[in-house]
């Protein structure tokens, strides 16, 4: 198994996980891996097929996949659904967290939202300090997505609207989840 992520403080926390010490962990950008090994199963998640905010960023991600599918391999990943109106359900959350027995209060708003894009700030207010982490995330539609996989080489075996596997609904799914294998 390998897991990979662009963040080393990420990876260091996988590999502190249960059975994470089996793992081999690659610090790199998606559309950079390179590895002889050849995959039955290629799974991003966390929606962070939403941070490849380019064309070139996505096919070239796409592209390193479909070169590390072994035969039959499938590609498994899943993005918000770009019809549900993000802004609304985002703008303004507040949540708390407890982190190593210290309750962490997380607040989200929502800088700007339009075209396809949102950009928002979190901010993790702990007694001493606030911590702010500022994101932009891309939101494609079917269509656009399923034109990727094409140009990549790669479709569609199915897309469902949640992890049970249910069809995905346009108007109501949240996500969109995406079987993937080779074309041809």
């Amino acid at each position: 198994m390998t897991g990979a992520d662009p963040s080393a403080r990420m990876l260091e926390i996988a590999r502190r996980k249960p059975n994470g010490c089996g793992i081999e962990w690659v610090e790199c950008y998606s559309q950079d891996f390179r590895s002889e090994k050849r995959f039955d199963l290629i799974i991003m998640t966390g929606h962070a097929f939403q941070v490849l905010l380019d064309e070139n960023a996505i096919l070239a991600t796409l592209a390193v996949m479909r070169e590390h599918l072994a035969d039959g391999g499938r590609i498994v990943f899943e993005t918000r659904n770009p019809a549900i109106d993000w802004k609304a359900r985002w703008d303004g959350g507040v949540f708390e967290v407890i982190h190593d027995g210290l309750v962490v209060r997380k607040t989200r708003d929502v800088v700007s939202y339009g075209e396809g894009r949102a950009h928002f700030e979190t901010r993790y207010h702990f007694p001493e300090e606030t911590l702010v982490s500022k994101s932009e995330l891309l939101f494609l539609s079917r269509n656009d997505i399923e034109r990727h996989l094409q140009a990549s080489g790669l479709r569609a075996d199915a897309v469902y609207g949640d992890w049970d596997r249910q069809p995905f609904d346009e108007r109501n799914a949240e996500e969109m989840i995406f079987v993937v294998r080779r074309a041809s």
